[in-house]
């Protein structure tokens, strides 16, 4: 019996920063979980890219899929933490048009409920255009939990960013007359 995939809800890429990866030294474990997770989310999500930890080559991808047009939403899995080839941040940083800080706080947060390690993450979030760039960990096991802590925020702000929600505060007609409530919520209204 085949299972009904959720319809789709945005369009995302999945990059893992590795230099072993892009050297074809190991196996990329974490972006293909990346990967099925964000399919489970009801996200289009093509093949993990891999790329090395060279800053210039990570900025490079990162415009390239932000500026494309074809993803709402750049995951990154890798290059967080504090050693001298770690750049993954900066390279974000260099692209972004904005910061979504609130990501990799709740990451964080939540991270260090399992491990003190948590507080190495340099992990940030940000906006380019109408894109969304996250940073995660390198480990598919860290990938997992980070993304169970963003996922129930992704739809939403992805709705927002590209335009397609309804003002939350506003209120807007339901199927059959009424009030409709925000996405996430049973019959009230949020701000953002």
């Amino acid at each position: 019996m085949n299972e009904a995939r959720p319809e789709c809800v945005f369009r995302a890429a999945v990059v893992t920063v590795s230099d072993k990866g892009a050297a074809g030294l190991r196996e990329d474990a974490s972006g293909p979980v990346l990967r099925g997770l964000l399919e489970e989310a009801g996200a289009d999500v093509g093949e993990p890219t891999v790329v090395p930890d060279e800053q210039d080559r990570i900025e490079q991808l990162l415009m390239l899929l932000a500026d494309g047009g074809d993803v709402d939403l750049v995951l990154t899995t890798g290059g967080t933490g504090l050693a001298p080839r770690d750049r993954t941040p900066e390279a974000t940083l260099a692209v972004v048009d904005r910061l979504a800080p609130g990501f990799a706080e709740a990451m964080r947060a939540a991270s260090l409920e399992i491990t003190p390690h948590a507080m190495l993450s340099r992990a940030v979030a940000g906006v380019r255009g109408g894109t969304l760039i996250i940073n995660l960990s390198g480990s598919p096991k860290a990938c997992r939990e980070q993304f169970a802590v963003i996922a129930p925020a992704l739809p939403h702000a992805i709705e927002t960013l590209t335009g397609r929600a309804y003002e939350c505060a506003t209120p807007r007609p339901a199927p059959g007359g009424g009030v409709a409530p925000c996405p996430g919520e049973e019959g009230g209204s949020q701000l953002v």
